[in-house]
């Protein structure tokens, strides 16, 4: 067996427990604060955990699960258009990111080497991938959410300015939430040397 295949054994179990405790973490910051987790004006504090994609491929069903349950654990459960709609929006959302970051994640294992020496144009570009990568969440959730939330709670048939306002204002919550409390924990993972799939770039 290479080293590479048995590095990536070793994760397996670490990769497992990524997926258990994104998803866990996604329930326990979402259904206590249900009365502004839903909705179409909301503030959905566990969307902090869509950055996760970024590092590891295992935080995609955890996000996913963690969306699911807490879509069903919703105390003013909408039915299965939001359980499932609003669930595969996290999910596509989480594959776009994790496919987005893999320029991103080649230069945090290149800087985690010994014989790293820093170059100007990586530390920008990386700056850059840093909001490129974080930005799925944020435009499938508006579109996708966005368009069927006023369908669902409104007892009229929802006009195109209604429509367009719940995508304005899912925007707007989930820049807020993911490219403040999410860049957050974007460098303090980084920082803290979380770890990274991929190869280093040569």
């Amino acid at each position: 067996m290479s080293n590479n295949k048995a590095s990536k054994f070793k994760l397996k179990p670490l990769n497992v427990a990524i997926a258990g405790i994104v998803a866990a973490l996604y329930v326990v910051l979402c259904l206590p604060f249900a009365s502004f987790s839903f909705g179409m004006v909301q503030f959905r504090l566990a969307e902090v955990l869509t950055v996760m994609p970024a590092f590891s491929s295992m935080a995609i069903p955890g996000v996913f699960l963690g969306c699911l349950l807490s879509n069903i654990l919703n105390p003013n459960n909408l039915g299965l258009i939001d359980i499932f709609g609003g669930s595969l929006a996290t999910l596509i959302a989480a594959m776009a990111t994790y496919w987005l970051a893999k320029p991103y994640r080649r230069i945090i294992l290149a800087e985690r080497r010994p014989d790293y020496s820093k170059i100007e144009a990586n530390t920008w570009k990386k700056r850059f991938m840093r909001f490129v990568m974080l930005f799925p969440p944020i435009l499938f959730n508006a579109v996708i959410v966005g368009s069927y939330l006023p369908y669902l709670l409104l007892e009229h048939t929802p006009t195109t300015l209604e429509i367009i306002g719940s995508i304005a204002s899912i925007f707007l919550s989930q820049s807020l939430v993911i490219y403040v409390l999410g860049m957050g924990v974007v460098l303090a993972l980084e920082k803290a040397k979380f770890p990274v799939e991929g190869k280093e770039s040569k």
